[in-house]
């Protein structure tokens, strides 16, 4: 008996290149770079967040004429279906919880992050969206690794119920594109840090390290030390986005990260390379919901995407010191011209 040819599950995409983009959570650390990025070439570009731009930057560097900003509510249908309008793709980066969070509180986890990103979805579908780009987690949707670097075929048992509901949102993503031909692509991107991340928030150990050591404070450090982590820099994250965004047959899941592993402990030693002092540590008990080790393999968003990652933990470190230490001054220069 000769072998069965299975035709592809999903819809492939066919449609031309889109020429107008909507950034849902374009004012957010990922977001902003996002917008700037994708202006730069020239497309239309729609900014929807919770928050306005700054007035600053209306004074002193204008957005190019092809960046429209809204403000909005996601959770209103009547602000999604004005930020959807007209558009072709939609990343969505929305995301109000953290995974270090998530497990004392998963009924809002799941609420905003699976009932709100099914609102968005039913949203682009009445709107003509072609694509949807969503940014999940690839350092906490497959749990403990089994094998190293994490490629997309590795099982997905996540620690934390962050992981679950983005686990979530991707099986309806491929739901919409079973049932209503929506293109789609995600993303599972590793710890992401760089210029402009929170440095008050709870997630992120660059930024959240490199905060306490700006304000001569003392890192907190779970467990020993051994912790590994894949990090990758905002830009080149936000590349990874764009490059998204095109047709790419009918591949739909990709990895995005560094491809590299690094230890806090060797965290803290290229910090002190970078910074020129040694951080001073608190050491707490390890936290049941911090994987080992988490390394994605990236080699598929290579080979579909044509992305690699450009910026080396080192040089990232120290573009984001950098950026660090010269906000407070440009902070004050902004008081001075009455901002």
């Amino acid at each position: 008996m000769t072998g069965l040819t299975l035709p592809p599950c999903g819809v492939p995409a066919t449609a031309p290149a889109p020429r107008r983009y909507v950034v849902l959570g374009g004012r957010g650390f990922i977001g902003a770079r996002l917008v700037a990025l994708l202006a730069a070439t020239g497309v239309n570009v729609r900014s929807f967040d919770r928050v306005p731009p700054p007035a600053v930057l209306a004074t002193t560097t204008p957005d190019p004429a092809n960046v429209e900003h809204m403000v909005g509510d996601a959770t209103k249908p009547d602000d999604l279906r004005q930020a959807l309008e007209g558009a072709d793709v939609c990343f969505l980066l929305l995301s109000s919880t953290i995974p270090q969070t998530s497990n004392e509180a998963p009924i809002m986890d799941a609420t905003s992050a699976i009932l709100g990103s099914l609102a968005v979805f039913d949203a682009c579908r009445r709107a003509g969206v072609r694509k949807i780009v969503y940014l999940s987690s690839g350092g906490t949707v497959y749990g403990c690794a089994r094998y190293l670097p994490i490629d997309e075929d590795h099982p997905t048992d996540p620690l934390c119920a962050y992981g679950v509901s983005r686990l979530a949102v991707e099986k309806y993503l491929r739901l919409q594109n079973a049932l209503y031909g929506m293109d789609y692509c995600i993303l599972r991107a590793s710890n992401i840090y760089g210029p402009g991340q929170r440095l008050e928030a709870a997630q992120g150990a660059v930024g959240v390290f490199m905060g306490r050591l700006l304000n001569g404070r003392p890192i907190d450090l779970w467990g020993d030390g051994s912790v590994v982590r894949d990090y990758l820099h905002v830009d080149d994250l936000v590349r990874a986005l764009a490059a998204a965004a095109e047709p790419h047959g009918d591949r739909h899941l990709f990895n995005v990260g560094s491809g590299v592993g690094h230890s806090l402990n060797e965290l803290l030693e290229a910090l002190q390379e970078v910074i020129g002092l040694a951080p001073a540590t608190n050491r707490h008990p390890g936290r049941s919901f911090d994987v080992p080790a988490n390394v994605l393999d990236i080699r598929a968003a290579a080979a579909y995407l044509g992305w690699t990652p450009r910026i080396d933990l080192t040089s990232g470190l120290r573009m984001t010191w950098e950026y660090l230490v010269a906000a407070p001054l440009q902070a004050t220069e902004e008081k001075l011209r009455g901002a």
